[in-house]
Parts: structure tokens; C-alpha cells; sequence
């Protein structure tokens, strides 16, 4: 009881400083367009783990443990036994995908088959978790969602059992549970490569009868739609920004949506959906 007490302590204050410095500064993790990248923040967050394990067996070993002769073990199974067979390849597929749609991302962009428009500013400058799982248009991606969810499931498999024995070492799971990192991180990777470049959305505003959509993936045949009705549309490719006349009957209320090489943009509601107010500040009149 009493290690698996420290090791939740070591583990909050590993975790603890990394998470509230990432939240003020969110750079690190964050990708070219300044949104919060998937695969960067799970190949981080297996990366504090694995080092929290192995901190946290050498804490051991050195103090209840014994010293030395507890990292030898018996017939060959000391508490690190596991780290070539099960862990360096939980590790490895979250990098892996980590590294390579970086370069799929970079190629894309560079070629233009992919838009990468930039992430709208928030209160504080904190980015949404909700990121983590989501398109560039703020709509939940299934493949992202999916490689999340497995993610933090094996998290919680290797944290609760290694809890549960601290003076065991690494925890013996299965050689295969690799796969629920690799998996999703191969179809994350593939979804990264096939994602088409559609349009973006990420802001619009409307000035003297006439609606601004800001975003990304538009080119000069792009046509702006409010309420599924096409207006005639024009493009500035320096800013690239698209400005319509809205017709005079337009209601107040409204979406819009981009087309662009064939290709259509999530619709965007305008008003935009109003931030929710800062935690801070919903309290301050109670």
C-alpha cells in the first residue's frame, strides 16, 4: 500500500508540472496550424509513463527492495524484464505514427493537397482538449476518437496493474496489448494520408450587406453558399478570404458553407456559437 501511495505521488508530481506548464504554453504539443496534435500529446503522455515506471521501480529497488539483486530477479524475470517485449513497442507505434504524419502533413501542405488553415485564438490562450479528437473544422473525427479512446484505455491497463503490485516491476501484460497502441495509430496515420483538402471554414463575419469567410483549401473557383444558396463569390488569394453580397432577404441567422475543386466545407452557423464564459468568471457573481 504504501508504494503504490508513493508511486501515485511520483506520478503526480511528474505529470502535475508537465500538464499545468502545457496548459499555460501549449506549444509543444500543438501542431503547424497552432491546434493541439493528437499525436504528439499521446506519444508524450506514453513517454511520462514509461518514465514514471521505470522511476518509480528504481525507487523501489533501492529502498524496499534490496538493491541490486531485486533488478536481477529470479529465473530471469526482474521487474524490467518486460520493457523489450511490451512497453518499447507500446512506445514505439505512438512515435512512429508521431513522426510520420509529420512528414505526410509537411508533403501535403508543400504540394497542396491538403489546407491546414489557422486555429482560431482562445481566452487565455489555452487550446480545448476537444482538439485532440477533432478536424480541422471542430467536428469529432471517429479515427482520431478511436485512437484516443484505445490510448488512454491501455494508459489506465498499465497504471492500475503496475498500482496494484509496484514491488512486481513492470506489469507482465500480454505481448500483444502493443497492438491497441499500433493499431490506432496505423489508421490514424493512413487517415492522415487520405484526408482530402477540403475547405475549411474557421471564421465568418458579415460587413455592410456583404459575408468575409476566412479559412483554408480555397482556390479562385470557390463559391460561397448561405443556407445552400450560392452567391456569387470573390477571392483573395493574399488574405485567403472570400466576400459575397448577401441577398436582401437574408435572415439574421444563417450557415454557410464553402465550395471549393468539388469539394465542400462543414457548415458554419453565423452568429457563431458563443464561447462558453471562463470558469473564473462564471463564479465571480456567486
Amino acid at each position: 500500500m504504501a508504494s503504490a501511495l508513493f508511486a501515485l505521488l511520483l506520478l503526480a508530481a511528474l505529470a502535475g508540472p508537465i500538464g499545468w506548464r502545457l496548459r499555460r504554453h501549449p506549444g509543444p504539443v500543438t501542431g503547424r496550424d497552432g491546434r493541439l496534435s493528437t499525436s504528439t500529446a499521446l506519444a508524450l503522455a506514453w513517454t511520462v509513463i514509461l518514465v514514471w515506471l521505470l522511476l518509480a521501480i528504481l525507487a523501489y529497488g533501492l529502498t524496499a527492495g534490496g538493491g541490486i539483486t531485486y533488478f536481477h530477479g529470479s529465473e530471469g524475470h526482474g521487474p524490467l524484464s518486460t520493457l523489450t517485449t511490451v512497453y518499447l513497442p507500446l512506445l514505439g507505434g505512438p512515435y512512429v505514427a508521431l513522426i510520420a504524419a509529420k512528414a505526410v502533413v509537411g508533403t501535403r501542405l508543400e504540394n497542396g493537397s491538403l489546407a491546414k488553415p489557422a486555429a482560431k485564438p482562445t481566452p487565455q490562450g489555452h487550446r480545448p482538449l476537444r482538439e485532440l479528437i477533432a478536424n480541422d473544422s471542430g467536428r469529432t473525427d471517429l479515427v482520431d476518437l478511436q485512437y484516443v479512446a484505445l490510448s488512454t484505455v491501455t494508459m489506465l491497463y498499465v497504471v492500475l496493474f503496475f498500482l496494484s503490485d509496484v514491488g512486481a516491476g513492470l506489469p507482465r501484460l500480454p505481448e500483444e496489448i502493443w497492438a491497441l497502441t499500433g493499431a490506432p495509430a496505423g489508421a490514424y496515420l493512413v487517415n492522415k494520408m487520405a484526408t482530402r483538402a477540403n475547405p475549411v471554414i474557421t471564421r465568418v463575419t458579415v460587413t455592410d450587406g456583404a459575408v468575409r469567410v476566412e479559412g483554408g483549401g480555397f482556390g479562385p473557383e470557390a463559391r460561397v453558399e448561405v443556407d445552400a444558396t450560392p452567391l456569387p463569390t470573390q477571392f483573395d488569394p493574399a488574405a485567403c478570404t472570400l466576400t459575397a453580397a448577401l441577398p436582401p432577404e437574408t435572415p439574421a441567422a444563417f450557415t454557410v458553407t464553402v465550395t471549393s475543386r468539388g469539394l465542400r466545407s462543414d457548415p458554419s452557423p453565423y452568429p457563431a456559437d458563443p464561447a462558453p464564459a471562463p470558469l473564473a468568471a462564471a463564479h465571480e457573481g456567486t
